[in-house]
C-alpha cells in the first residue's frame, strides 16, 4: 500500500498543474453538458449522422481523448503529434471503443422473447471482449511488439494492496446501495433486463450473467489502462494518464452522476498504478471487485430480481 501511495504522490508532485486543471475543467464541461443537456443522446440520437451510435460516440470519445494532448502541446509545448504512429493510434483509439459501444448483434437463442434477451445479453459482453482484444492484438503486433501485450504481466505483481482497497470500499458501497439512483442502475441485470422477474432466474443463471458482466471489465481495463496508457507512454510518458482518464469518464455517461465524476479520478488513480507497475491486474482487481460489490449491494435490496 505504501508503494502505491508513493506512486500517487510522485505523479501529482511532478504533473503540470495547469494541464491537470485544464483537463479536469474539460471533463467537467463534458459532464455538465451531458447531464444537463443530454450531450451523448444528442450526438447518438438527434443528429442526422451516418451510423449515429458509432459516429456520435466517436465524436464524444475523440474530443475527450485528443483535447488533453492538445493541452500538453499548447501549455507545455510537447508536440506528440509529430510522431506518425502516435497520431494513428490517437485517431484509431476512440474508434475502437465507439465500435464496441455501437455493435449490436442479436442471435436466435430461444423462441421465448425474454429468454432470448437474457442469453443475448450473456453472450454480448464476452463477444465484445474477444473483438476488442483481437483488434488490440493486431495493433500490438504492428506498433508495440517490443513490450508485453498491454499490461498482461504478473511479474512483480502484488495483490494484497488491491484487496485492502476493496475492503476500504465496502462501507462506502453499502451506503451508496441505499440510494434510489444506485438501485435504478444496480444490479445490472435489472437495468438491462427489466422483465427478468418473469423468467424465474436460478442462481446459476444469475451467476452466468455476473460472469459475463465481469468480462466487460477485463476489456475495459486492457483497453483503457493497458492500451491507452502503455501503448502511448513511449511518446508521452506519464502524460498518457490524463487523456485516458478524460476518455474513461465519458463511457460512464448515463450512469449516476456521482459514479461518472468519480470515474475520472478513479481513471487517474488506476492509470498511475499501471504506469508504474506495467500490469493491469491491480486495476482489474479494484475495478471488477467494486463492480461486483455494487452488484451485491443491488441484489441485497428487496427490489432485486
Amino acid at each position: 500500500m505504501k508503494e502505491i501511495l508513493i506512486y500517487i504522490s510522485n505523479y501529482f508532485r511532478y504533473a503540470n498543474k495547469i494541464v491537470l486543471i485544464t483537463c479536469t475543467l474539460q471533463t467537467a464541461v463534458l459532464v455538465f453538458f451531458n447531464y444537463n443537456n443530454g450531450l451523448e443522446g444528442c450526438l447518438t440520437e438527434r443528429l442526422a449522422l451516418a451510423w449515429p451510435e458509432f459516429t456520435g460516440h466517436y465524436i464524444l470519445f475523440a474530443v475527450a481523448f485528443i483535447m488533453p494532448y492538445f493541452s500538453y502541446w499548447l501549455i507545455e509545448k510537447k508536440n506528440f503529434f509529430r510522431n506518425k504512429p502516435f497520431t494513428i493510434l490517437l485517431v484509431v483509439a476512440p474508434a475502437i471503443f465507439a465500435l464496441k459501444t455501437a455493435l449490436k448483434a442479436e442471435l436466435p437463442f430461444s423462441v421465448d422473447i425474454k429468454w432470448n434477451q437474457f442469453w443475448n445479453q450473456v453472450y454480448y459482453w464476452p463477444a465484445l471482449l474477444l473483438i476488442t482484444t483481437a483488434i488490440l492484438l493486431l495493433l500490438w503486433k504492428f506498433f508495440d511488439r517490443d513490450q508485453g501485450f498491454y499490461g498482461l504481466s504478473v511479474k512483480n505483481f502484488k495483490w494484497k494492496p488491491y484487496v485492502l482497497m476493496l475492503l476500504i470500499m465496502i462501507p462506502l458501497i453499502a451506503v451508496a446501495s441505499t440510494q434510489p439512483d444506485f438501485l435504478a442502475m444496480y444490479p445490472k441485470l435489472r437495468s438491462v433486463m427489466p422483465l427478468t422477474n418473469d423468467l424465474h432466474l436460478s442462481r446459476i443463471h444469475k451467476l452466468l450473467f455476473e460472469l459475463s458482466y465481469g468480462s466487460d471489465f477485463f476489456s475495459i481495463e486492457i483497453f483503457f489502462r493497458g492500451f491507452l496508457v502503455l501503448a502511448f507512454i513511449k511518446w508521452a510518458g506519464k502524460d498518457a494518464i490524463l487523456p485516458m482518464a478524460c476518455f474513461y469518464c465519458t463511457i460512464h455517461f448515463g450512469k449516476p452522476l456521482e459514479e461518472c465524476i468519480s470515474s475520472y479520478f478513479g481513471g487517474i488513480f488506476l492509470g498511475i498504478i499501471v504506469f508504474n507497475t506495467k500490469s493491469i491486474y491491480g486495476g482489474l482487481i479494484v475495478h471488477l471487485g467494486i463492480a461486483w460489490l455494487m452488484e451485491l449491494g443491488g441484489y441485497i435490496h428487496p427490489l432485486s430480481p
